[in-house]
């Protein structure tokens, strides 16, 4: 068993039964999960979306298979950049503060929305971009709170 097991519990490994293994594992490891799955689901919107907008344009053939290849890539880079941006700054910013409250999650969502806007250029989007990810970003805390508290 190595460490990583032992702070997430994997193996009878030294966690308590209160903790959370998102409040005891590294930033980094939260960081590259979120990262991994979020582009994981812009690979999956990605593949649904494309194929409708390459026919749309009329694309076919060889054309269409790029065209979709591209969205699909664009897509699952700016959820990957979504996913590991909010978790690294959300887990850093509570592990800075040594609070864990709606505040972690407001900063984070605002960074992300900047982050996000800058990636897709989409600056007349940045404030509504910046609200949705930071009330997300909070009721996802609130849910882990409210879970773990039960």
């Amino acid at each position: 068993m190595n460490g990583f097991d032992s702070r997430l519990g994997v193996g009878g490994g030294g966690i308590k039964e209160e903790e959370h293994p998102y409040d005891v594992a590294p930033c980094s490891s939260l960081a590259v999960c979120s990262t991994l799955n979020v582009g994981a689901a812009g690979t999956i919107w990605g593949l649904s979306y494309a194929p409708q907008d390459a026919r749309k344009f009329g694309l076919t053939g060889i054309n269409r298979a790029g065209f979709v290849a591209r969205q699909v890539a664009k897509s699952t880079f700016q959820c990957a950049l979504i996913g590991g941006v909010c978790a690294a700054t959300h887990c850093g910013i509570k592990r800075y503060r040594r609070k864990d409250d709606w505040v972690n999650g407001l900063v984070s969502g605002v960074v992300t929305g900047v982050a996000f806007a800058a990636v897709s250029r989409s600056w007349r989007q940045l404030i509504p971009t910046v609200c949705l990810i930071s009330a997300l970003r909070i009721a996802m805390d609130h849910r882990r709170k409210d879970v773990r508290a039960s």
